[in-house]
């Protein structure tokens, strides 16, 4: 895909020229919280500012034709040729980096975790999202000590507000519900876990814990969903909800609809719910040693497991945690088929898309794939697709994986400090680079390759082998063995994005980068990247540290 995206390019021939409202968000997650929480470390993204093309005092510039579509004179997409400036290296450096951090949480005695992120804009603004949080476990609590780690990436569409959303509130809705594990009337009830959360919204359980109920895998997993779902169910109806709020009793009684375009929570309500994004979370239990993982869309998780060899060099799994959920995914076409009357079968899938336009099959918001009732504000609003016949045709329910993790130790079943990782990106990333890519480029960036390595050799640089290889849901590519990959940035996110995007090929890394939006999503996409992994740490004292990315 990326050869036929770029085939264009290829021909390039260089010339010289002449020269959002806070009060929707607080009416959403009005549900979850009576009380400020304020989580041991949180860091959430959006997104840096859109890139800028500085003005030049040189006569002359390095261009390269691009075809691009535009609108033509009659008002139909048609396809002309544009000149486009071919960026300074350092400038392209600088928009690589400048969305890195890099991040590490440890305890005393425990592992070191480490996590960094990067994003790089493709829409201006971008539509990317990502959040994490760390929660610190009760000495009271049976499972202590440990923390829960909760990482996450959105993949918006349609717009930004969903994404930007989620990664206000989407990790505060799930632990909640986590939280809400020991209210269970059926379970016995567990004084411990998330004993801080309880504590700070002014309650707390009345009875002694006597089993820890987030050791449950399955009832683990089924929090998770609901909070998903609960989520997006507020999301959706919060427009609905201001507008029940605003009908007195003669409008009900003559069918009128108010007017309100002008109140104040019209469009941070409304927005959120006709635009899109997709959510996958990481959910890290260092007490039970659980990973879970919920995947809500076609962004991905793959891990590297970190396994000896009989020539005692060891080597990175590839495991893939989620499942890329858009039509091409047979899993999700039988269950979008099933879910409407057989009339509807051979097209609610079309070419891999929901009735020929959204790809991702599942995603939070997109209300006109759900419930046809918002119009208004004076803004232009895509309508249902003509093939809208029994709604709804997206979900945000997650799936949800669940698998155990380990900590480097020193018997013979471990290399003594050896890192374990996992990568959650969205599908700008995967567009471009195979899971096995990404896990020999992570390996390899973990020990410490620098400079430009032929694809040809990392493989016997960072040997793998392959697990679970999941269920590909995106449209095929064609694998491109050539080339050199980049050992170049110190922020492993980073890394990955400048290696989807050209490498050690600089030439084409430029052209990439220097598309500018809108032409730019044509080849290529909004790319958010988190990497987790954790090593053993025999630190005195706890600590949570953050840091910045060299430039």
């Amino acid at each position: 895909m990326l050869e036929a995206r770029i085939a264009a390019t290829n021909k390039i021939t260089c010339t010289l020229s002449g020269t959002t409202s806070k009060l929707g968000e607080r009416l959403l997650i009005s549900w979850m919280f009576r009380n400020a929480w304020k989580p041991i470390a949180a860091a959430v993204a959006v997104g840096g500012p859109a890139y800028v093309y500085y003005s030049s005092r040189s006569v002359r510039h390095e261009t390269f034709n691009l075809p691009v579509k535009v609108k033509g004179a009659d008002g139909r997409p048609e396809m002309t040729t544009r000149a486009i400036p071919l960026l300074p290296m350092q400038q392209l450096e600088d928009r690589i980096r400048e969305n890195a951090t890099q991040n590490s949480h440890s305890r005393s005695g425990g592992p070191i975790w480490k996590f960094a992120t990067a994003a790089l804009s493709s829409n201006d603004p971008i539509e990317d999202a990502n959040a994490h949080q760390v929660i610190q476990r009760d000495e009271s609590d049976p499972s202590a000590p440990g923390d829960y780690l909760f990482f996450a990436v959105m993949d918006g569409h349609g717009g930004r507000d969903t994404s930007q959303l989620l990664s206000r509130v989407l990790i505060k809705a799930v632990a909640l519900e986590l939280s809400n594990l020991v209210t269970d009337p059926k379970a016995q009830p567990s004084v411990g876990i998330m004993q801080r959360v309880y504590s700070l919204m002014g309650s707390s359980p009345s009875q002694k814990a006597q089993a820890a109920l987030d050791a449950h895998p399955l009832r683990v997993s089924r929090a998770i969903e609901s909070a998903f779902t609960k989520l997006d169910t507020e999301l959706i109806n919060a427009p609905i909800q201001i507008l029940a709020n605003n009908l007195d009793a003669e409008a009900w009684k003559n069918k009128v609809i108010p007017d309100l375009s002008q109140h104040p929570l019209a469009l941070t309500t409304m927005l959120p719910a006709i635009s899109g994004s997709c959510a996958l979370m990481a959910v890290f239990d260092t007490a039970h040693r659980d990973l879970y993982v919920a995947c809500t869309g076609d962004s991905r998780a793959v891990a590297g497991v970190w396994e000896k060899t009989p020539d005692g060099k060891g080597q990175w799994r590839v495991e893939v945690l989620s499942e890329d959920q858009t039509g091409r995914n047979p899993n999700e076409l039988r269950r979008l088929q099933s879910e409407h009357p057989k009339d509807e079968a051979d097209y609610v899938v079309r070419e891999g898309r929901i009735l020929g336009g959204l790809e991702p099959s599942r995603a939070f918001g997109d209300a006109r794939l759900s419930q046809a009732f918002l119009v208004g504000n004076g803004r232009p609003l895509r309508p249902p697709p003509t093939l809208f016949k029994t709604p709804p045709y997206v979900t945000a329910r997650p799936v949800v994986t669940h698998r155990k993790f380990d900590f480097p130790t020193d018997s013979e079943s471990y290399v003594p400090g050896a890192p374990r990782f996992l990568v959650l990106a969205t599908d700008g990333l995967w567009d471009e680079l195979s899971s096995e890519d990404v896990v020999s480029l992570v390996g390899g960036h973990l020990a410490g390759l620098k400079g430009t390595i032929s694809k040809s050799d990392l493989s016997a640089l960072v040997p793998t082998s392959s697990g679970y290889l999941g269920i590909d849901g995106k449209q095929k590519r064609k694998e491109d063995t050539s080339g050199s990959w980049a050992f170049t940035d110190e922020n492993v996110g980073a890394h990955l994005i400048r290696n989807a995007f050209g490498g050690g090929d600089e030439t084409r890394l430029r052209r990439l980068l220097s598309i500018p939006a809108p032409y730019s999503r044509r080849y290529r996409d909004d790319t958010t990247v988190t990497v987790v992994w954790w090593e053993d740490g025999k630190e005195d004292a706890a600590k949570v540290t953050t840091i910045k990315s060299k430039l």
